[in-house]
């Protein structure tokens, strides 16, 4: 029987101890459950699309249920023309999602001409090497409210509130993976235009290795920063711009001038000061600068899949 995704996940990152811990074991002894609501996967046998008609059947065991209406939007139809291989039927919030597997060719990755340094962060979302910066305090303040809200509906314990909570517990976080779309799309295609890949910090346990104040550990924990890379990669990857994660020690204390690093350059938050040749600079934009150059340097390196180049 094989362990549950999350709990492997969280094995990996250490979360649970060392193999022969006692939480670690009492995780894995627990049985894997599955709920009746849970996602169900079909496959062309057992599940047929009828395109020109927009309906599907499904052959469940009360028997073959046909003619069952789907809406999708005109892009999504299109590409259901190529759909391929599994169909997941998934409920969420009450509706039905049929989930398709389409092919999409990925055009050859090209040659990149420099490198867009990206810093995620949580005051910014994003700052580009170009100066670009993708404030966070909108969302921010989109989600404090919703603590707040949520706060007051739980002290309230009555019918009416549950309703509410249930209405509106994933609405933070489709607003959220929203805003991830629009920045992802936005420096794909900045660097698409100019012809350059994309370089991004490989941010993976940074939850386990930073230590956040308590009215700081909410920030911290909502941070989506591992689903606005998972974004810009796949976006990337259909329009052939290559994409490298670096490591992000000391890309905010090292000045991308002179490359002098101590600690004492990061002023503030937001204010970067070299203390070897005075550069004084937005310390995120410092920052993307930094793991523009680390970008350029391991691609150079050989360190990642770079195009095939023909020889004579």
């Amino acid at each position: 029987m094989s362990i549950q995704q999350p709990l492997v996940a969280n094995i990996k990152a250490g979360n649970l101890g060392r193999e022969g811990a006692k939480r670690r074991l009492r995780a894995e002894a627990k049985p894997i459950i599955f709920r009746e609501d849970a996602a169900q996967p079909f496959d062309d046998r057992i599940l047929t699309w009828n395109l020109d008609a927009r309906t599907v059947s499904i052959w469940t065991l009360a028997g073959r249920i046909k003619h069952i209406p789907f809406v999708c939007s005109d892009q999504a139809f299109k590409l259901l023309a190529s759909r391929k291989g599994e169909s997941d039927l998934v409920m969420r919030d009450g509706m039905f999602f049929l989930i398709a597997t389409i092919d999409i060719s990925e055009p050859e990755v090209s040659e990149p001409d420099g490198f867009l340094g990206v810093d995620l962060g949580i005051v910014n979302i994003a700052t580009t090497s170009d100066g670009e910066i993708m404030a966070g305090r909108g969302l921010n303040r989109y989600r404090q409210r919703h603590r707040a809200l949520r706060q007051k509906l739980q002290k309230k314990r009555t019918k009416s509130a549950k309703r509410v909570l249930k209405r509106v517990r994933c609405r933070e976080a489709r607003h959220a993976a929203n805003q991830n779309h629009i920045i992802a799309k936005q420096l794909v295609a900045t660097a698409e235009r100019t012809s350059r890949g994309i370089a991004l910090e490989d941010l993976s346990g940074i939850r386990q290795r930073v230590t956040a104040k308590k009215d700081q550990r909410a920030r911290l924990h909502s941070w989506a920063f591992a689903q606005l890379g998972a974004f810009v990669e796949y976006k990337a990857r259909r329009a052939g711009v290559p994409v490298v994660f670096v490591d992000p020690r000391n890309t905010s204390r090292q000045c991308s001038e002179c490359w002098h690093t101590h600690r004492t350059n990061r002023v503030t938050q937001a204010r970067f000061v070299c203390r070897s040749c005075g550069t004084v600079m937005h310390a995120d934009r410092n920052g993307s600068r930094n793991i523009a150059h680390r970008g350029d340097a391991v691609w150079k390196r050989g360190a990642v899949n770079r195009p095939r180049t023909s020889t004579r």
